[in-house]
C-alpha cells in the first residue's frame, strides 16, 4: 500500500465533476494529468457496485413495503412500472467503497457498507419527508403522499434494520471477518442513533425563536455528519482497518458532512426548485433554524434584529406568502447569514481534507476522496 504525501493545497475545475490538484499550493502550469478524477464516474461506479445488492435487500421486504421502497428509490413509478429515475447522488456508497480501497482492500470489500449506509440514509429521508410535510423529492411526489404516512413509517423502519442485516450477512457470506462485521454494525448503529438525535434537535428548533450557531452545528453534526462519518470508514472497518485509521476516516466524513449540510442549508433557502427538486423557500416555510438563520440571528445588527422580531411574531406562524419569505431571505443575507455559511462550508471542507493526511493510502485513492469533498461544497442540489 503506497504512502501518499500531504493533501492537495490547491485545486481547480477542469470541466463538470473533474478536478486537477496542485500539490505545491500554486496554480499548475503545463498539461493536466492524463486521467483526471471524474466525480460522476466515481458515483456511477458506486451505483454499479451497490445497486444490485441494494435492490436485492429491498426486494426481500413483504408487500407492499417492497413497492413503496422501490418507488422511493426511484426504481418504479406509482403504478409499479420500472423507470430510470433519480435515486440520489450515491455519495455515501462511493465513500464506503473508497474507504475499503484506502486500506489496500478491493472496492468490493466496501460494498456491504455502501448498501448499509444507503439503506439508513433512505430510512431518514422517508421519515424526514413525512415529519417536514415535504410533498416532493427528486422532482416527484414523496412516498408518504402516494402511499400514505403509515407505509412511509413502516418502510423507513424496515430500511434501518436492513442495514444491520446487510453488514452481518457480510460475515456469514465470508466477505468480512465476524469481528470486523460486528465493528461495522456498531459503527452504523451509533451513527443511526446520532442521526435520530439530530432530527429530534432539528424539530425542536422549529419551536424556538433563537438557536445558537453552536447548537446548530451540533445538530447538523448528528443529523448529517454522523452517517457520512460512518460511510467514510465502514468499508475500511470491514476490511480490517485498525481504530487509528478508522477514526481518521470518520473525522474526514464528519467534517465533510458539516460542509455538505452547510451547502444544503444554503440550497434550502436560495436553491432553485427546478434544480433541487424541493419546494421553493422550503426551509423558511418550516421556520427551520438552519445555519444561515442562526448566523444571521447571532450577528446582532439591524437586519438581525428585524429577523429576530419576525421569527418571534406569533402572527407569522401560519401560511406565509412568497413575498414575506423572499423578504426574510433578504434579511438573512443582509445580516451575513449567507456569507457566513458559505465560509463555514469551506472551513469544514478544509478540515475534512486535513484528516486524510493521517491515513497512508495510494495517491489515486486520496485524489478520489479529495474530489468527492470538492463535489460536496461545489454543487447546486
Amino acid at each position: 500500500m503506497a504512502t501518499a504525501g500531504p493533501a492537495a493545497a490547491a485545486r481547480h475545475h477542469e470541466g463538470e465533476g473533474t478536478y486537477v490538484e496542485s500539490r505545491s499550493g500554486t496554480a499548475v502550469s503545463g498539461p493536466a494529468p492524463a486521467e483526471p478524477v471524474s466525480v460522476p464516474a466515481l458515483l456511477a461506479r458506486a451505483r454499479t457496485l451497490c445497486t444490485p445488492p441494494l435492490r436485492a435487500a429491498v426486494a426481500g421486504l413483504v408487500a407492499p413495503m417492497d413497492t413503496v421502497a422501490a418507488y422511493h428509490f426511484g426504481w418504479i413509478d406509482r403504478d409499479g412500472t420500472p423507470v430510470s429515475g433519480d435515486s440520489g447522488k450515491a455519495v455515501r456508497p462511493a465513500l464506503a467503497v473508497l474507504s475499503a480501497q484506502a486500506v489496500g482492500a478491493p472496492a468490493q470489500a466496501g460494498v456491504p457498507g455502501g448498501v448499509a449506509v444507503e439503506l439508513v440514509h433512505n430510512f431518514s429521508l422517508l421519515h424526514d419527508d413525512l415529519m417536514d410535510g415535504d410533498e416532493t423529492r427528486r422532482h416527484r411526489a414523496t412516498a408518504w403522499t402516494v402511499f400514505g404516512p403509515a407505509q412511509a413509517i413502516l418502510v423507513g423502519d424496515a430500511l434501518a434494520t436492513l442495514g444491520t442485516e446487510v453488514l452481518l450477512d457480510a460475515a456469514v457470506s465470508g466477505g468480512a471477518d465476524a469481528v470486523d462485521a460486528a465493528r461495522a454494525v456498531r459503527l452504523l448503529t451509533t451513527a443511526t442513533r446520532r442521526l435520530i438525535d439530530g432530527q429530534a434537535q432539528d424539530l425542536s428548533f422549529e419551536h424556538r425563536d433563537v438557536v445558537t450557531v453552536e447548537e446548530c452545528l451540533e445538530m447538523e453534526g448528528n443529523k448529517t455528519g454522523a452517517l457520512l462519518a460512518a460511510a467514510s470508514a465502514v468499508g475500511a472497518v470491514l476490511a480490517g482497518a485498525d481504530d487509528r485509521v478508522a477514526d481518521a476516516l470518520q473525522r474526514y466524513g464528519h467534517h465533510l458532512g458539516l460542509a455538505f449540510q452547510a451547502v444544503d442549508d444554503l440550497l434550502g433557502i436560495w436553491g432553485a426548485t427546478e434544480v433541487t427538486g424541493k419546494p421553493h423557500w422550503g426551509d423558511l416555510r418550516q421556520r427551520k433554524k438552519s445555519l444561515p438563520v442562526a448566523a444571521a440571528l447571532a450577528e446582532g445588527g439591524a437586519a438581525s434584529r428585524r429577523l429576530a422580531a419576525q421569527l418571534a411574531d406569533p402572527q407569522g406562524r401560519g401560511e406565509e406568502s412568497e413575498q414575506v419569505l423572499a423578504a426574510r431571505a433578504a434579511l438573512i443575507e443582509e445580516a451575513g447569514g449567507r456569507a457566513w455559511t458559505q465560509g463555514e462550508a469551506r472551513r469544514q471542507h478544509k478540515t475534512a481534507l486535513a484528516a486524510l493526511d493521517e491515513v497512508p493510502m495510494a495517491d489515486a485513492v486520496r485524489e478520489h476522496f479529495v474530489a468527492l469533498a470538492e463535489f460536496v461544497v461545489v454543487r447546486e442540489r
